[in-house]
């Protein structure tokens, strides 16, 4: 059976609320088409109940009732759903967004919370102090990373490799985009990738490499992390080049090597992400990156990020 048939199996499915679709740009993903009826009525409750972005920030239980005023629109069994999906090995990931119903990006946040905290519980971000960053990507920087530098590939990574934290599930919504030529997602699951058996079976696949965030992380731990792990008998990873601190020339060759097989991959995935539309992927075999932008002067896009665990 083939992917796409073992996803038809699994949750494509319509309902009054809302439709699960294959995903059109790749089969591992899906689309999640919410009614603009029920994302209405859920923008509805939370002006009437004044839940607003600060309270969800200052009031951690907020974010779980607005997650609740999003299943009274569209049913109880919607974030049973959302998580079998990004459990869903064969699959692990899904997009959906406001259909238009809402260009504030008040809105984006706080509807974006009531997906995440339908899926688990958001770790606490360092760089922006809040339990999301919002970030924007504009035609100069002088950060220390890549996350804001334009014009340069962003390569592919999984996010929680520097903090002592399960980082399960991520989940990434444009906010903003004006002037921008390519910047594209870039996205591999990990089981398409064609030399993963000889990187998950190499003798160096399992040592312990450090990590240290940059200071514009605000994360001063390092941390000691294996590449390969066993996730449910399958392999995870745990990886981004720009925060590993490799020890001897062979340690930095693996990494090297692993990281442009990545890149080379004919089964990478970019990504086209319209405003107001968010991806949550399964950090434990997803991979994610960013293709270079083209140059402008006026480039702006804004993304926010939410990143966390599944709840027991």
């Amino acid at each position: 059976m083939s992917i796409v048939e073992k996803k038809k199996a699994k949750f494509e499915k319509v309902t009054e609320g809302y439709k699960v679709l294959s995903h059109p740009q790749t089969d591992r993903l899906y689309h999640i088409q919410l009614s603009k009826n029920a994302i209405e009525k859920f923008l509805e409750k939370v002006n009437q109940t004044n839940q607003s972005v600060q309270h969800l920030e200052y009031t951690p239980y907020a974010r779980l009732i607005v997650a609740s005023y999003l299943l009274d629109e569209v049913g109880e069994e919607f974030g049973e759903l959302l998580r079998n999906i990004v459990h869903d090995r064969e699959s692990g990931g899904f997009t959906l967004g406001l259909e238009g119903v809402s260009e504030n990006t008040d809105e984006f946040v706080i509807f974006s919370t009531a997906i995440a905290y339908l899926l688990g519980t958001s770790n606490h971000d360092s760089m922006s102090g809040k339990y999301y960053a919002r970030f924007s990507v504009k035609d100069t920087d002088g950060s220390d990373s890549y996350l804001r530098q334009a014009y340069r590939l962003f390569t592919l990574h999984t996010d929680g490799t520097f903090v002592d934290e399960p980082t399960d599930w991520l989940l990434m919504m444009k906010m903003v985009e004006q002037n921008a030529r390519g910047g594209e997602s870039r996205l591999l699951h990990l089981d398409d990738w064609k030399e993963l058996n000889a990187f998950a079976n190499h003798p160096l696949a399992n040592n312990k490499f450090t990590y240290k965030a940059p200071k514009s992380k605000n994360v001063g731990q390092e941390i000691d992390r294996q590449t390969f792990f066993n996730h449910n008998n399958k392999p995870g990873i745990c990886f981004i080049d720009q925060f590993v601190y490799p020890e001897t020339i062979e340690e930095a060759k693996y990494l090297r090597d692993l990281s442009e097989s990545m890149e080379q991959d004919e089964s990478l995935i970019e990504l086209e992400l319209p405003v107001g539309d968010l991806v949550v992927l399964n950090n434990i075999f997803w991979l994610h990156g960013r293709a270079a932008f083209e140059k402008d002067p006026n480039l702006n896009r804004e993304l926010l990020r939410q990143r966390g665990r599944f709840n027991q």
